[in-house]
């Protein structure tokens, strides 16, 4: 229960009579004439974020170490409840509060050195016909009436706005997987993350899914409750939902911040925007525009008449026409560079989409480019991405201490997929009670059903592994997790589960084996040898044999031998290898019961990648 005129300070319900009578003079404050914002947030004990808004408000574009006057101190204050008072020993302590002030901000100039200010970086998630591409939709539309441009044509994957003199970068790809297909490849562009609910609808799988993409980002999540026009919204329930998730909104005492809109109607855009910009401020987004240009590839595609073009998101430096780049492992020289309206531009600074023309090859989404001193660097750096490519490993159980002795790993991610809700909450506790002082284990992920792509994707973008308990893998997910290298491990003893993971982070985890069948073989007849008792004289019907292959030998489905390939003949030839359709005779070490028509089976045990 929060007592009434005090903001963030909570009451205990027995002592709230007692509260109730305490002198007026409690819900008072003194206030230099100047001080900083984050300072008059500690006296308010409000969050930054709503002394910013205020201050907005009041037409002050402040950032969260900017220093303010008494009076804007003030207003903001009486906003938030308080009588407010000067405070007498601060009035002849003016000067040498503003000369602290920039003596300070010229050590942080000097410390950052040279870093400015940069727009934001927003996707915009949720689940599907909550309304996030009609959103989108809005917020360009708006921007378009706002600065009186007739007509604006899409042609890139992000663009950007203006709002009260400020810019904001918009990534044009909703929904989740798109935000984590680039995270897979090493690729963190995003600077806030909007979650988009319909009022009507509420938190879905999907909404649960997209926090846990932007959680495991470590990005700030902005609330946006869509669809308020409808009849039936319900903008409570959703809060209720939200927190129920782990989203406690401002109003409610958290720190995740929600606006109510109608993308249909463009309602409070205006607001999300701004508290877009309140949440930039407070995240301190900058970037070196003097330095060379570091970005990363959101689309790419290869043009009939134009050739390789690549939608890039420069994140610092500045690009410029005539660069060389290298683009993942993909090179070239910047000849054009076209911004979201299809403008030739000569430059992009920090924050800024361009499509760019001049690479040799088609790059791959989420690749980073880099600026580079001329060709010859260029070459040089893509050969060095290529042995790199071929020598990364992804984690798994069975190298994981490996990688965690070599410094690689600081933390163990975890998705976990469960058959009943009941089972998630004791597995989840002890896996992350596993820890150690090397390495965390951080569950970032847990929910019921099979595993799915998109775990593997989420797995494949946080370098984590998947852990199911009483379930199965998709058969697209196998695939993508074969491709991509993600460790599946299905148990359906939670002793074992627990096991496993606690001796792969001690290195006591013994490695798995799996058996590749390389060939077979029909036994047709048998011959006596002086150093070998009996050999099979073998048709070879799949695959190979070769000298020192494990063997085994079947008769109908029993397995009445096993062993290893110790002699190969063709003819009187000693051979290595004999393929499908050629006869050889085989001998078999400490085996000598052969009878026709007896299958030979030859097979390798492989380590499993699990």
């Amino acid at each position: 229960m929060v007592e009434a005129g005090k903001p963030g300070k909570a009451v205990e319900p027995e002592a709230k009579e007692e509260a109730d009578s305490a002198p007026s003079e409690a819900s008072s404050i003194e206030i230099p004439q100047s001080l900083g914002v984050r300072q008059l947030a500690d006296r308010l004990q409000i969050s930054a974020i709503e002394v910013i808004k205020q201050l907005m408000k009041s037409g002050i574009m402040a950032n969260i170490n900017q220093v303010i006057d008494y009076e804007a101190a003030a207003a903001v204050a009486k906003a938030a409840g308080y009588e407010v008072k000067l405070k007498p020993q601060q009035r002849q302590g003016l000067a040498s509060v503003v000369g602290e002030t920039k003596r300070r901000q010229q050590l942080k100039d000097i410390e950052l050195g040279g870093l400015r200010v940069r727009p934001p970086i927003i996707t915009i998630m949720g689940h599907v016909d909550h309304g996030k591409t009609r959103l989108l939709d809005a917020i360009r539309q708006t921007n378009v009436m706002a600065t009186e441009v007739g007509g604006i044509t899409q042609h890139i994957g992000a663009y950007q706005i203006e709002v009260n003199g400020q810019k904001i970068t918009f990534l044009d790809t909703p929904g989740h997987e798109a935000f984590t297909a680039m995270r897979a490849h090493g690729a963190q562009v995003t600077d806030i993350a909007v979650l988009v609910v319909a009022a009507d609808d509420g938190v879905m799988p999907q909404t649960l899914e997209a926090i846990d993409h932007a959680r495991a980002a470590g990005v700030p999540i902005v609330v946006a409750i869509n669809k308020i026009d409808k009849a039936d919204a319900n903008l409570e329930l959703v809060k209720q939902q939200l927190a129920d998730a782990g989203l406690l909104i401002e109003e409610w005492g958290g720190d995740i911040v929600c606006v109510p809109v109608s993308a249909k109607e463009k309602a409070g855009i205006t607001e999300l925007l701004e508290n877009l910009l309140v949440v930039a401020e407070v995240e301190e987004l900058k970037a070196n525009p003097s330095q060379p240009a570091v970005g990363v590839v959101i689309e790419a595609r290869l043009d009939k008449s134009q050739g390789p073009l690549a939608t890039v998101l420069v994140h610092s430096g500045t690009l410029r026409v005539g660069d060389n780049v290298v683009v993942g492992t993909s090179w070239g020289r910047v000849r054009a560079m076209f911004n979201d309206i299809g403008k030739r531009v000569r430059k992009a600074e920090p924050a800024t989409p361009v499509e760019i023309l001049g690479l040799k090859d088609v790059p791959k989404v989420g690749d980073t480019l880099n600026v580079v001193a001329g060709e010859r660097r260029a070459r040089a750096l893509v050969q060095g991405q290529l042995q790199k490519a071929q020598s990364s490993k992804a984690i798994s159980l069975d190298n994981l201490y490996d990688q965690i002795s070599a410094g690689k790993v600081k933390e163990l991610d975890v998705i976990l997929k469960t058959d009943v809700q009941g089972s998630i909450e004791p597995i989840r506790i002890s896996l992350e009670q596993l820890g150690t002082e090397e390495v965390q284990v951080r569950v970032i992920r847990s929910d019921t059903g099979n595993i799915t792509e998109g775990d593997v994707m989420l797995a494949t973008a946080s370098k984590g592994l998947i852990i199911g308990f009483g379930v199965s893998s998709e058969a697209g997910a196998k695939r993508l997790a074969g491709m991509e290298g993600v460790d599946i491990r299905r148990y359906d003893v939670i002793y074992n589960l627990v096991d496993d993971v606690s001796k792969a982070l001690k290195g006591l985890l013994e490695p798995s084996y799996v058996e590749v069948v390389e060939g077979r073989a029909e036994v047709r007849e048998i011959f006596s040898s002086s150093k070998w008792k009996k050999v099979a004289g073998v048709h070879v019907s799949e695959g190979k044999t070769s000298r020192g292959a494990l063997v085994r030998v079947k008769r109908g489905e029993e397995v009445v031998g096993e062993s290893v390939v110790g002699s190969l003949r063709r003819f009187k030839d000693d051979a290595k290898e004999v393929t499908a359709g050629y006869e050889c005779g085989v001998g078999v070490e400490d085996f000598n019961e052969f009878q026709e028509g007896d299958i030979l089976e030859f097979f390798t045990r492989e380590r499993a990648k699990r």
